[in-house]
């Protein structure tokens, strides 16, 4: 999908010239599988949106082993750049799980434009929100929920992502190991 022609799905931006507005500022590239594109630990100053493909953004831990905390399929936003930074240093590894259509625009340029703009500001304000929601719903899942209940969660939530991702990946996401994550499936 085209960058334009997303942000015009948006109710926030149904004004054409804000969603045109919008749509001119960020730069789309191919990132090729396996792409790291922001690395945690590193200055990070962008936001991004997922136009196909897929991504997924990690936490990396004391002994190297990734903890997903993220996937996103195209055409989506990525969690923005506030989130998942600590005073400009990014708090996640974000990679290309396949091939995928990467849009990006710098955070501070995105701020300026919700200033000038209502319809850019309540749509960058709503990304926010939602995605805010879904990081509360996880940690609540991880939190509350055994293992089994994690996975329907997870079926509930990402319908179709089991398919797309792999199944490491997803059990590091609901917080099992993959041999549960295995089981859990064979069981169902």
């Amino acid at each position: 999908m085209d960058l334009p022609t997303f942000l015009s799905q948006s109710p926030d931006l149904g004004d054409p010239a804000s969603a045109t507005k919008l749509a001119t500022r960020w730069t789309s590239a191919l990132a090729r599988k396996g792409t790291i594109i922001a690395v945690q630990g590193e200055p990070e100053t962008h936001e991004y949106i997922v136009l196909d493909g897929r991504v997924a953004s990690c936490i990396i831990d004391a002994e190297g082993r990734a903890v997903c905390v993220g996937m996103y399929v195209g055409p989506c936003v990525v969690t923005p750049q506030v989130a998942r930074s600590n005073e400009g240093i990014s708090l996640v590894s974000i990679e290309a799980k396949t091939d995928a259509l990467v849009a990006r625009l710098d955070s501070a340029a995105l701020t300026t434009l919700m200033l000038e703009n209502e319809p850019i500001r309540d749509w960058a304000n709503d990304v926010l929100r939602r995605e805010l929601s879904r990081k509360a719903d996880r940690e609540w899942c991880l939190a509350a929920l055994g293992g089994a209940e994690r996975l329907i969660w997870f079926r509930e939530r990402y319908p179709g992502y089991e398919q797309q991702f792999s199944h490491s990946l997803i059990a590091s996401f609901i917080g099992i190991t993959p041999v549960t994550f295995s089981r859990l499936r064979n069981s169902a």
